[in-house]
């Protein structure tokens, strides 16, 4: 008797199920799917390098710039708002919280409106103007701090004052891809490569903000188990490097000057055993590099894209001395119209990090072979 009491009053799995789907959680996430639905996959570029080319090597840019937030972020935002919805932390109403840079705040603007949800971005007060208006674009709020490391315990204190979620894009972003496929980048770039004459990469070359593109990518290379190593260009000031060499995850450093990428501390995303190589890059050179592949590509990219460029020729020049043939596979992270008033202003370039003339000399140069 009590136990047909009990089965009468207990809701089976399947209308629990189907309770969820048929509320506000399976609507948003029904919302998010039907968004991706309607979103075309980013487009490779070959680059036009004629004498690496000639000796068989090959540059490729997955130009993630075309989401509809204009980032790599954009993918980022996408797998953290199903991640919470589908662990139960988001509700109807809650108020989504995120420290960020700027870019990850951009796209996360972008899906808390389509879901109907309040969101607050934590960032430094160096945002670029065109970031914090893209995010008010969307109709959220930014709340600014003085210094980037501060970024990670104001949001948190705000989610808390709010009662709202604090969406934690530095812890969650590893886990929060499927990096065994699903579309993810790293299975987006192999498909895309298939009919190039190496299709298989040599190098994929990311640069880390959180550390979740290339612990997708590391992961995804090893359950595949292809022949390609990832390659971290991590800028000036920023603490992976250290990190990835000493395994010391104490450290800290004075932080980035390069926005979207590096850190002042070792992120949890960061998975150094994913990583077979990192390059220290002078903001110097992630700034000329920036304007060289903007002329390369008769468009403007972005500095973090700058970065990765210079890694890309790093292990480009590697190669060609080895008498290696292959592929290189980067980023283009998002376009530099976001950027016109700093790093593509050469007053605000000179003021802000000195002649960058011997460094454009420089890159010039290995371009053109």
């Amino acid at each position: 008797m009590q136990q047909q009491t009990l089965s009468s009053t207990s809701p089976s799995s399947s209308s629990l199920s189907s309770s969820l789907c048929s509320g506000w959680l399976g609507g948003a996430i029904r919302r998010i799917e039907a968004d991706y639905q309607r979103s075309a996959d980013t487009h490779l570029i070959p680059l036009p390098m004629p004498a690496l080319a000639a000796q068989g090597i090959d540059l490729y840019l997955k130009d993630e710039s075309t989401h509809p937030t204009g980032s790599l972020k954009h993918r980022l935002a996408r797998s953290l708002f199903l991640y919470a919805l589908c662990n139960g932390w988001v509700r109807e109403g809650t108020t989504i919280v995120e420290a960020s840079s700027g870019s990850t705040a951009v796209s996360e603007a972008y899906f808390a409106r389509l879901l109907g949800l309040p969101f607050i971005a934590v960032m430094p007060r160096t945002t670029s103007p065109e970031k914090i208006a893209q995010i008010a674009f969307y109709g959220a709020s930014c709340h600014f701090v003085d210094h980037a490391a501060q970024v990670y315990e104001e949001a948190r204190a705000l989610a808390e004052r709010t009662g709202g979620h604090y969406m934690d894009q530095f812890t969650y972003a590893e886990r929060a891809t499927d990096w065994r496929g699903n579309n993810n980048i790293a299975e987006s770039m192999f498909q895309q490569m298939a009919r190039e004459r190496h299709p298989v990469p040599k190098w994929i070359v990311v640069g880390a903000g959180t550390g979740g593109t290339s612990a997708t990518i590391g992961r995804y290379l090893r359950f595949r188990c292809h022949d390609t190593q990832v390659c971290v260009p991590d800028p000036e000031g920023s603490v992976f490097s250290a990190y990835h060499r000493t395994g010391d995850a104490s450290l800290t450093a004075v932080g980035s000057r390069i926005e979207g990428i590096g850190r002042p501390r070792v992120e949890p995303s960061f998975i150094r055993t994913l990583v077979d190589r990192m390059i220290e890059v002078p903001n110097l050179d992630s700034v000329a590099a920036m304007h060289a592949l903007s002329t390369l590509l008769g468009r403007k990219v972005g500095p973090s894209t700058g970065t990765n460029f210079i890694g890309m020729l790093a292990v480009a020049q590697e190669m060609r001395a080895a008498g290696q043939r292959g592929s290189i596979l980067s980023l283009l992270c998002d376009a530099g119209e976001r950027y016109l008033p700093s790093y593509h202003d050469a007053a605000w370039v000179k003021n802000t990090f000195g002649d960058i003339g011997p460094a454009q000399q420089r890159i010039d140069a290995l371009v053109a072979g």
